[in-house]
C-alpha cells in the first residue's frame, strides 16, 4: 500500500486522495507511516471530538484560509511542495470531505489524504461528497503474507520468491501457520497482539472489541429505518456461510422475508466493507459482468479472523490435526481465499458458478485477459473435484486452479496451489 501511495504522490494530474477501509483495519498508521517516510512534514487532524478544527470548515472553502488555520492547529508550516495533509475521522466533520472538491480544484498543488470509518464517510455521499474530485483506494486486513511477516518472517521471502524447491520442505510448517491465520486473521490489532503474546484468549478479546466498534456504528451511521434490517443481515451471514449450499437467502434470515425489503439495508452493508457480496455467473464467459445474476450470491466477511470470532471458533482446534479446514464446512477456506483475491488487486471481477440444478459449483471465477479462470477451493487434502470434472465437460478451460491443503503441482495447464499461495496465483499464471 506504501508503494501505491507513492505512485499516486508521483502523478501530475494528482486528486486529493479517499482510503477506503473498515474499522480498525490500520488507515491511520498507513497514512502517518507514508508520511514519515515520503515527506519533509506532515501536518496530521483528526476530527474525533475535535469542535474547533471543525470550525476552520463552517464558513467558506477558502483554501489559502484553510491552509492557514491547519498550520496553526498543527503547529507544522504546510507547503504544496513537502507537506503531506491527512484527515483523519473525516466522517465527523462532512464539509472537510466536502473540501477536497475545492482542494482539486483550486489548490491541486497540496498533497491531502483523508480517511475515516467506511460506514460513516459512505453515508455523506449525496450530501456534498465531492464525486470525480478524489481519488480511491481500499485498505484491506493483513493478508497472510504479511501475517507471516508479523509472526514468523522466517518464510516471508520464500513466498515472495516464490522459491518452489523449497516448499515441499515447509510445506507442513506453513499449512501450521495458515491455521493460526484462520483463528487470527488480519486485522493489525488481533496480529499484534498474537505476535506479542500467542495467547488466543486475548486476541478475541480484542476481536469481539472490534465486532462491538461495528454494532455501534450501525447505531450512529445507518439510518434508523434501516438500523434492524442491517443487524439481521450482518448475522445471518456467517450461519448462511457454513451452509452446505452458501448461497445467501433472505428466507433464511426470517420466514417470508423478500429481498426487496433488504436491499437498502444490503447495500449499506456492501458500501461499508463489512460484507462481501460474490454473485454467481450463469455462463464462464467473456465479459462475466454480461452473465451477472443480481439474485443470486454468497455474503463473506471482511476478514477471515472476525468471521472466527463470531461463530465461536475455539483455538483449540489449532492443536487438533486437520480440524481447523473442516471445521464449518469449508467456509473458512473460501473466506480466506477471496480474502487473498481482494487484497492482491487483480482478480476483479470475481463470481463464482454453479450449475442450473446445483449440482456442481466452483467457488471462484476470474477473468483474466481474454480467459475466464476457475478456482476451485478444497479445505483439505483428501478431496474429490466432481464439480471441477463436471466444469471441465462443460467448458473446457485452457487453465484451471484447483487451491487446496495439498503441495504445489503443475500438469499443463492444471494447477494445484497450496492455500498459503493464494494471493499469488497470478504470479504463478505469469511465471
Amino acid at each position: 500500500m506504501i508503494e501505491k501511495l507513492a505512485k499516486w504522490k508521483a502523478k501530475s494530474q494528482r486528486k486529493p486522495l479517499v482510503l477506503y477501509g473498515i474499522r480498525q483495519v490500520g488507515k491511520t498508521w498507513l497514512m502517518k507511516e507514508f508520511g514519515d517516510r515520503h515527506y519533509q512534514q506532515t501536518a496530521y487532524i483528526s476530527f474525533d471530538h475535535n469542535d474547533r478544527i471543525k470550525r476552520i470548515f463552517d464558513h467558506d472553502f477558502d483554501i489559502p484560509r484553510i491552509i492557514q488555520a491547519l498550520s496553526i492547529e498543527t503547529d507544522v508550516k504546510i507547503s504544496a511542495d513537502d507537506t503531506l495533509i491527512i484527515f483523519d475521522e473525516v466522517q465527523e466533520c462532512p464539509r472537510a470531505l466536502t473540501s477536497l472538491k475545492y482542494f482539486n480544484e483550486n489548490a491541486p498543488e497540496y498533497h491531502i489524504i483523508a480517511a475515516g470509518s467506511l460506514l460513516g464517510v459512505m453515508s455523506l455521499e449525496g450530501s456534498g461528497f465531492p464525486v470525480g474530485k478524489t481519488e480511491m483506494l481500499t485498505l484491506y486486513p493483513m493478508t497472510f503474507l504479511e501475517f507471516l511477516d508479523a509472526v514468523e518472517n522466517r518464510f516471508v521471502s520464500l513466498i515472495q520468491n516464490l522459491e518452489f524447491r523449497h516448499f515441499p520442505v515447509f510445506h507442513d510448517a506453513l499449512i501450521d501457520l495458515l491455521k493460526q491465520y484462520f483463528i487470527i486473521g488480519g486485522m493489525p490489532a488481533a496480529v499484534k497482539q498474537y505476535a506479542e503474546t500467542k495467547d488466543f484468549a486475548e486476541v478475541k478479546i480484542i476481536q469481539n472489541t472490534i465486532l462491538d466498534a461495528y454494532y455501534a456504528d450501525f447505531a450512529r451511521h445507518v439510518p434508523a429505518s434501516a438500523i434492524a434490517k442491517v443487524r439481521t443481515i450482518w448475522d445471518s451471514a456467517p450461519s448462511q456461510l457454513a451452509k452446505e449450499n452458501k448461497r445467501f437467502l433472505y428466507s433464511d434470515m426470517k420466514q417470508g422475508s423478500r429481498g426487496r425489503e433488504y436491499e437498502i439495508a444490503l447495500q449499506w452493508l456492501k458500501n461499508a466493507g463489512l460484507v462481501t457480496m460474490l454473485n454467481r455467473a450463469s455462463l464462464p464467459k467473456i465479459p462475466l459482468i454480461a452473465y451477472h445474476e443480481n439474485s443470486i450470491f454468497k455474503l463473506y466477511m471482511p476478514d477471515i479472523g472476525l468471521l472466527s470470532a463470531r461463530t465461536g471458533l475455539s483455538p483449540k482446534v489449532y492443536i487438533e490435526p486437520n480440524t481447523t479446514f473442516t471445521h464449518y464446512k469449508g467456509a473458512l477456506a473460501e473466506q480466506f481465499v477471496l480474502q487473498e483475491l481482494l487484497a492482491a488487486n487483480n482478480a476483479m471481477p470475481i463470481y463464482f458458478w454453479a450449475a442450473e440444478k446445483n449440482n456442481a459449483e466452483i467457488e471462484f471465477i476470474i477473468q483474466y485477459e481474454n480467459a475466464v479462470i476457475p478456482l476451485e477451493v478444497k479445505a483439505g487434502k483428501h478431496i474429490k473435484s466432481e464439480s471441477l470434472k463436471t466444469y471441465k465437460k462443460l467448458f473446457n478451460p485452457e487453465t484451471v486452479i484447483r487451491i487446496s491443503q495439498n503441495e504445489y503441482s503443475r500438469t499443463q495447464s492444471n494447477y494445484e496451489i497450496p492455500l498459503y499461495l493464494a494471493g499469488r496465483y497470478m504470479d504463478i499464471l505469469n511465471r
